[in-house]
């Protein structure tokens, strides 16, 4: 396995990590939280490059990082972000995906956690062409009650309708902002539009549950979480 800081396009950088050989490799793509490229999220990347992907994580914060205890910053910053230039680094990085040589550019997936497990929602259906699978880590603000959510939002299950990949969400049982109320409404939209989707909820697990760096961290629902996510993104990205 190696690693690197690389630049993804013009204005957006990223950290690599690649599994050992020449390939070529399933990709994922790995969206932060709301604290930009942390440690933990380096380390999903080099997990995922052990388990057999190329896996890459734009900064979308163009080089912003926020301590974990700073919460007003995390939310202040939410709300500067606009969803089209969100857009706008991912395509960057699919873009680079596709000229890598160790990519097997047809597999290719996104895994998001918090902010970024709603951008990875967002995105399965923006970019319905280029990704086999999604995963989708306590993502707020996928299917609010309403039309926009807490930070005026548009909520992506809207967009529903043109995801292809299928998808896994996953959410901890006492994640006090994300309530159950709202993955019925996402288990109800993706069922009537006959998309193919495994949503899953952990027991004695909160909201960042598989964050190590965090308070939150559950390690036994964090590992049974990570295993699935794996086998699911296994599945669909080595299939065919």
């Amino acid at each position: 396995m190696n690693q690197e800081n690389v630049r993804l396009g013009s204005g957006v950088n990223g950290y690599v990590s690649r599994p050992r050989g020449s390939g070529p490799f399933p990709a994922v793509i790995v969206i932060m939280e709301a604290f930009g490229i942390t440690g933990h999220i380096k380390g999903v990347c080099q997990r995922l490059a052990k388990a057999g992907f190329v896996a890459v994580a734009p900064d979308i914060f163009h080089g912003d990082v926020i301590a974990y205890p700073d919460m007003d910053a995390a939310m202040a910053k939410i709300r500067s972000l606009k969803d089209e230039d969100m857009l706008k680094d991912v395509g960057m990085t699919l873009d680079w995906l596709a000229a890598q040589r160790e990519v097997e550019r047809r597999s290719i997936g996104i895994i998001g956690f918090c902010m970024g497990g709603r951008l990875a929602f967002l995105c399965n259906c923006r970019f319905p062409d280029r990704f086999r699978a999604a995963v989708c880590f306590y993502g707020g603000g996928i299917a609010v009650e309403g039309e926009t959510d807490r930070f005026g939002r548009t909520p992506p299950i809207h967009l529903a309708a043109h995801m292809q990949a299928p998808i896994y969400l996953g959410y901890g049982a006492d994640d006090q902002g994300i309530p159950p109320a709202e993955h019925a409404r996402i288990a109800e939209k993706l069922s009537t539009l006959k998309k193919r989707f495994a949503l899953a909820v952990y027991p004695g697990a909160g909201h960042a549950f598989l964050c190590e760096e965090r308070p939150n961290y559950a390690p036994a629902a964090a590992e049974k979480a990570w295993q699935e996510s794996l086998d699911f993104l296994h599945a669909q990205l080595e299939a065919g």
